[in-house]
């Protein structure tokens, strides 16, 4: 069986970001499709299909960073885990936070992986390399079509 696309979603506010890291992924020639969420609430639409919006196909993986404005990163993971229909989705912090807090938060969510921005490589290509050995590598969890597992 052929496996399927892997859809990303950028949760981040700093549009600079959002766009080094989508250049960085033209650079290497994935071509995924991403979705840009500019804050928790609007990631959680995103996911849930709300305000008349198609729920995110999966499998996906989510980059998520923690300073954000109306719902930051560690509230939005605390109601991504607590939503039976989400809490098994697979998301990386990438932010600017080195703070040992809030990593500490950001595992104890379950998240696949904590990156500092500043440590992502030239151009967020360490960061590209390693997304794209992982989907093509890992199994994601069951789900099914209706967006539920």
């Amino acid at each position: 069986m052929e496996a399927a696309t892997v859809n990303m979603l950028i949760v981040d506010d700093d549009e600079v970001d959002v766009q080094s890291v989508k250049r960085a992924f033209r650079k290497a020639k994935i071509e995924n499709p991403v979705t840009i969420a500019h804050n928790g609430l609007d990631a959680l639409a995103v996911l849930r299909g709300e305000n008349g919006q198609t729920p995110l196909p999966q499998p996906h993986v989510i980059l998520l960073d923690l300073n954000m404005p109306r719902m930051d990163g560690l509230e939005f993971l605390e109601e991504l885990r607590k939503d039976p229909m989400l809490r098994n989705r697979v998301v990386f912090v990438l932010t600017t936070s080195a703070d040992e807090r809030d990593m500490a938060g950001a595992y104890d969510k379950q998240v696949a992986g904590y990156i500092v921005k500043g440590k992502a490589g030239d151009g967020f290509t360490s960061l590209t390399a390693m997304l794209e050995h992982y989907w093509r590598v890992v199994e994601f969890p069951p789900f099914e079509a209706n967006g539920a597992c």
